[in-house]
């Protein structure tokens, strides 16, 4: 019988799981666009994944918010949200520590949760995915965005009819068998409305996770069928490139969705790496990891010194200094250094970095002065509880560009907060003093 189904709580929001098997080690399976942890057992392939890892490790799955058993939401949420409901499920399970599965969709997020929370994931298995869904100058793979959006609305006007779910399991599974579909598309029907797709899809196009996947320092296999008629192979095989160390393996099956006939060979090498993955890990504290940097100091603050003498300007930073930590406590900021009037802090979700900038931003302009502030995503070394590294010049040399009251990131971090409702304006490409390449700025408005 199927495992019974149980609720983590992420927030305000209940996200539905699942634990099966025993083994010696946990797997985290993390999921495509739409997935049921109920329905997901009927479905002929599904179910031989769950038996086959289960049978070597404790397996724990999941519905991502707003799909199958998992509570609804307006919109699409953040990858960093869905990364908080990984932990949440992890906590809730019992897992302090997990190879991390990630299929299709999931694979985005699945590497950057590697990527941030080192110490939580020691292994790291990514199947049908890419580092990004959109053409670009640098990336001759998928759509553009035009033609992506045109898809999306076509899908949106033919989602509500009663066929829609089939032909996606017939396009994404073309060999299986006719009764393996209609399971499949039993499942997509009733794990996901329309609009939740139309969401999810905006918000993948604007995904781009290339710039994250140099940090990921667990040990990385990525597969990917040769025939995917939904991600090209080669996007697969670029995925795996800019990950240190990745394997790449390439299967001769046909489609995006792998049918339960072709999944025992899947499974197989799934299971011989993991295991030997686990002979090698020794549970060591990961020396570096992947943060969102926040830079902030008081401008032209030796004139306000001038105008507030001595006395008056320690009160100030006194008062600022409150604002500023009050605002970090509530995003999860890690204070990493203070200097003057100046703070250097460190986030795990880059959404949350933003908006801490603009409340400390908002705040101190109570007591009339203006701060500027930039932000960065990178690798960062970990050092005696301090992070160092390129990382963390790139960040301050982006706040060194932002103008007063203004919140300038980095392109990495606008790629990565797709889905937050968050908005930009381009400020163009700026060299940045010590810093190699070129780096188009962006100001959060």
């Amino acid at each position: 019988m199927p495992p019974e189904t149980r609720y983590a709580r992420s927030g305000d929001l209940s996200i539905a799981y699942q634990v099966v098997g025993d083994g010696p080690f946990d797997v985290v399976f993390v999921p495509p666009t739409v997935s049921h942890v109920e329905l997901g057992w009927d479905v002929p392939g599904m179910r031989v994944l769950r038996e086959n890892i289960s049978s070597f490790a404790r397996l724990i799955h999941f519905d991502k918010r707003g799909t199958g058993m998992s509570d609804r939401v307006s919109g699409a949420p953040t990858l960093e949200t869905r990364m908080d409901d990984v932990r949440a499920v992890m906590d809730a399970a019992g897992s302090e520590r997990a190879a991390m599965i990630g299929w299709s969709e999931g694979v985005a997020m699945c590497a950057l949760f590697a990527a941030t929370y080192p110490e939580r994931a020691w292994a790291l298995v990514l199947y049908g995915g890419a580092a990004r869904e959109l053409r670009a100058p640098d990336y001759p793979w998928g759509p553009t965005e035009a033609d992506a959006l045109r898809m999306i609305e076509e899908e949106r006007a033919a989602s509500e009819r009663p066929e829609f779910a089939d032909a996606i399991a017939r396009s994404g599974m073309p060999s299986a068998g006719v009764e393996e579909v209609a399971a499949l598309a039993r499942l997509i029907r009733q794990s996901a409305s329309p609009g939740a797709f139309v969401s999810l899809s905006r918000m993948n196009i604007q995904v781009d996770i290339r710039q994250v996947l140099p940090a990921i320092r667990v040990p990385t296999l990525v597969l990917h069928n040769t025939y995917d008629r939904w991600v090209d192979v080669e996007a697969g095989r670029d995925l795996a490139t800019r990950i240190p160390g990745a394997e790449f393996v390439e299967l001769p099956i046909d489609g995006h969705i792998t049918p339960a006939a072709e999944m025992p060979r899947v499974l197989d090498i799934v299971q011989r790496f993991l295991q030997s993955a686990s002979e090698a890990d020794a549970e060591r504290e990961p020396d570096r990891q992947l943060a969102t940097l926040l830079f902030t100091d008081i401008v032209d603050s030796t004139a306000h010194l001038a105008k507030l003498g001595d006395s008056g300007w320690r009160e100030l930073l006194e008062r600022h200094h409150g604002i500023v930590r009050t605002q970090l406590s509530r995003a999860r900021g890690r204070e990493v250094d203070t200097a003057g009037d100046g703070f250097f802090a460190a986030f795990d979700g880059p959404a949350r970095a933003i908006r801490c900038a603009k409340a400390i931003v908002d705040g101190v302009s109570e007591l009339g002065i203006d701060v500027r502030s930039g932000l960065h995503t990178g690798e960062c070394e970990l050092v005696d509880g301090k992070v160092t590294g390129i990382a963390v010049h790139t960040g301050a040399r982006v706040a060194a560009h932002a103008g007063p009251g203004e919140v300038l990131v980095s392109s990495t971090v606008k790629d990565l907060v797709a889905g937050s409702g968050l908005e930009f304006e381009d400020r163009g490409v700026h060299e940045l003093k010590g810093v190699p390449g070129e780096w188009r700025l962006y100001a959060a408005v």
